[in-house]
């Protein structure tokens, strides 16, 4: 392959990064002109820009209204180990792992928390674990794996009826994908995913039945300020308006208000889902075309629209050692970089060797079909490297 010159087309936006992820189209500093600085997050303007976040988040998501949903600490981490911390212990716990983030969530409950019945089903980067759940016991398990850009295709194998809890973290799902609310009970996500929000914060919905387990199970362990849901065995409705536990950044919420109303004004969520499939679907028709590159997803159904893995497929590359081909994908993310087409592009640090696009609603499929054509020539060079090395 020998691409002989570089591109003409560059992308508008070269920001492909998984998170903190690109704004929103159009966005400029002026869409944060009346966030409420300098001012107590419990005041009454600002708790109401807070409440609001919560009400057309909800709305957006088509969540139940029976559903509680909060703004916590510390990002998606911070609200699934909520979850974890306070939830988990009174069931048998399963686990599916197959990236980095539902590997550590695997690690929280059996090592960290240390709990006596706990099933983990794992699998490699690029595969899904066997899905089972158990209605008897609680589940633990990410929705798309942002490390692996392999996602579940459904839902169908946790029960409706189910006696145990299912949590579900969904960071780089929330907003792109369509999550069946019957068939989860703690959902989470941060605002810097999808709608290209800001880092520090996350989002904890909750079910009536995670609901019930919080008042009716107290963990024999101590939980920290920030974990805590409950008061007096009730739990503490404020959280779910807009009380924040800790302070929050107003500048932040404001911008997630922005992009809460950016995806109002092209449609919902049906317009969002649409624009991270197109852009999954740009990429796929490349990947079919060009014999070097391969989707980290074995299975087409299990193709992240967001964190859009790819994986060298050529010969030569598979023949080198592991730490050499972490060394040409590093190159290859490092060439894109120095020619400002894409930044933030490398696979996860822990990931196979290759490249990560994300795909979220925020990138404009015209700006990665821009950059595929670079991707060929950086890669082109790079070969041409290695024949001149070999000859």
């Amino acid at each position: 392959m020998a691409i002989a010159s570089m591109p003409d087309l560059r992308p508008a936006n070269p920001r492909f990064s998984s998170g903190p992820c690109a704004k929103r189209p159009g966005w400029t500093l002026a869409a944060l002109a009346n966030a409420e600085l300098g001012r107590s997050h419990r005041a009454k303007d600002p708790k109401a820009r807070l409440a609001e976040v919560i009400d057309r988040s909800k709305a957006i998501l088509g969540m139940p209204a029976d559903w509680r949903l909060g703004i916590v600490p510390a990002s998606d981490t911070g609200a699934v180990e909520m979850a974890l911390w306070s939830l988990l212990g009174p069931r048998g716990v399963d686990v599916l792992a197959w990236e980095s983030f539902s590997k550590d969530w695997a690690t929280d409950v059996a090592k960290q928390l240390k709990l006596p019945d706990v099933r983990i089903a794992d699998a490699p980067y690029g595969r899904l674990p066997v899905l089972a759940a158990d209605p008897a016991r609680d589940l633990v398990f990410v929705w798309n794996g942002t490390t692996s850009g392999v996602r579940l295709p459904d839902a169908d194998f946790i029960p409706t009826v189910r006696e145990g809890l299912a949590i579900c973290d969904a960071t780089s799902a929330a907003f792109a994908m369509d999550l069946p609310w019957d068939k989860l009970d703690v959902v989470t996500w941060s605002w810097q995913k999808v709608l290209g929000g800001e880092a520090a914060h996350g989002m904890l919905a909750l079910s009536p039945r995670a609901v019930a387990r919080l008042e009716s199970y107290s963990p024999p362990w101590p939980l920290p300020k920030i974990f805590r849901m409950t008061k007096g065995g009730k739990l503490n409705e404020g959280l779910f308006k807009g009380e924040t536990i800790n302070t929050p950044s107003m500048l932040a919420v404001e911008d997630a208000l922005d992009g809460l109303r950016w995806a109002e004004a092209i449609g919902g969520l049906p317009a969002l889902i649409a624009r991270s499939e197109a852009n999954l679907a740009c990429i796929a028709d490349w990947v079919a075309r060009t014999p070097w590159v391969d989707f980290l997803a074995e299975v087409p159904a299990t193709r992240s629209s967001t964190s859009i893995c790819l994986k060298f497929a050529a010969p030569w590359v598979q023949a080198l050692a592991a730490e050499a081909q972490a060394g040409l994908a590093k190159r290859l993310a490092g060439a894109l970089e120095k020619q400002g087409v894409a930044l933030d592009a490398a696979n996860y640090r822990d990931a196979p060797p290759g490249l990560r696009i994300w795909g979220g609603a925020t990138v404009e499929t015209a700006d990665i079909a821009a950059l595929l054509p670079w991707i060929d020539w950086a890669f082109a060079g790079l070969e041409a490297e290695h024949r001149k090395a070999a000859a």
